[in-house]
């Protein structure tokens, strides 16, 4: 089976993709798998470290503003599609899989205008722009919550399929105790705190971090604390930590971006970070105790929905922004109790609760629907 997969601008739309290529491999060693992303994205990294081949086709998102870019969008709304068929007839795929961001509209769009198998994965509570302007175009649209069916034309839900959010084995293949001692950590540190903001980052979620690390981290050498600026802030975050004399503690680690997430959260204590769906639903498949800062620039505001959901359950701690800019101490008050002894029993009910939200059989049923849809 030859599989195409396309979809970019941040991890939250490559690493789906990365998971349902990782589980087409496991099923079908012999499958030969590429990638379609743009030239710019954070795709690039992130595919090639998995070892799958790329092409690129470049494509632009239309803002919403009065913008002479919107010209360059327009021009690549035209030519992105024609672009993408060569790479089709190049690769001759048995089917295509979109998993958001705009690169995946020329080539899903050029992929089923040739009657190849096409399949969308959404992993969000509001469908995106490309899942609902391929709509039309796709024979399924894979849901991670069933409730999205309710943001998308209504007239194609025969292509619904509610399957939940693909996640790498890896996020459910190793224990704690495991991953520290893959991180030569195990005897050196009592408690690990996980944060990051994103792939690209995010300013209010490192600065709030940034308090955390002068206020309760650097007075508690026995935790470790590791924390991803992403790579637009790593620059400014870096500056800021020295300033701090911060990277003076050893146990407190700086990065850019974290590749091995599935051992640096299965290691994790308490895990601080945005609420996009594959993350929640990352820290769902590890029983993770979380603390939420929803990004409130993203459409419909739905990682604010997604922590909320959470939050209702007793499943995580919820953040706003706004909250955080106003009460700078609040965040570090909070990790300081979920780690100390007298907070382990609310920390291991959440860790509880959260695990209700996992979603074990995505992988298997995106598998046995891709077998499906090549076969019909």
């Amino acid at each position: 089976m030859r599989v195409l997969l396309t979809g970019g601008g941040t991890g939250g739309h490559v690493n789906p993709a990365l998971a349902i290529a990782n589980t087409i491999k496991m099923n079908d060693p012999d499958a030969v798998i590429a990638y379609v992303g743009t030239k710019k994205g954070i795709e690039n990294k992130l595919v090639g470290k998995a070892g799958y081949p790329m092409y690129h086709v470049e494509v632009r998102g239309i803002k919403r503003s009065l913008s002479p870019s919107n010209l360059k969008a327009a021009y690549l709304a035209v030519t992105s599609p024609v672009k993408a068929r060569r790479v089709i007839k190049e690769f001759r795929p048995d089917i295509v899989i979109g998993t958001g961001g705009y690169v995946c509209w020329p080539v899903v769009k050029a992929a089923a205008s040739m009657g190849i198998p096409t399949a969308l994965h959404e992993s969000n509570a509001i469908a995106g722009v490309a899942v609902k302007m391929l709509v039309s175009h796709v024979d399924r649209i894979w849901l991670n919550f069933e409730k999205t069916a309710d943001s998308i034309n209504p007239r194609y839900r025969e292509k619904f399929l509610h399957v939940g959010n693909p996640v790498s084995g890896g996020f459910s293949a190793i224990s704690g105790k495991e991953a520290r001692e893959k991180l030569g950590i195990a005897d050196k540190y009592e408690k690990m705190i996980l944060s990051y903001g994103g792939s690209l980052g995010a300013e209010k979620v490192n600065d709030a971090v940034l308090e955390v690390m002068k206020n309760y981290s650097s007075r508690h050498p026995e935790v470790l604390h590791v924390h991803a600026t992403g790579s637009i802030e790593h620059e400014i975050m870096t500056g800021l930590f020295r300033d701090a004399g911060l990277d003076k503690h050893p146990n407190i680690e700086l990065l850019e971006f974290i590749y091995d997430m599935p051992v640096r959260m299965a290691a994790a204590d308490l895990v601080i970070c945005r609420a996009g769906a594959m993350t929640v639903s990352e820290l769902a498949m590890c029983s993770k105790c979380a603390i939420f800062i929803p990004s409130p620039n993203v459409a419909e505001n739905h990682q604010y929905k997604n922590a909320k959901v959470l939050a209702d359950a007793g499943a995580a701690y919820l953040f706003e922004e706004r909250e955080l800019a106003s009460s700078p101490e609040l965040l570090t008050k909070t990790v300081e109790r979920l780690l100390s002894p007298e907070g382990a029993a609310e920390a291991e009910g959440m860790r509880r609760n959260i695990s209700s939200f996992a979603s074990p059989h995505a992988n298997r049923l995106i598998y046995e629907d891709i077998l499906k849809l090549v076969k019909k």
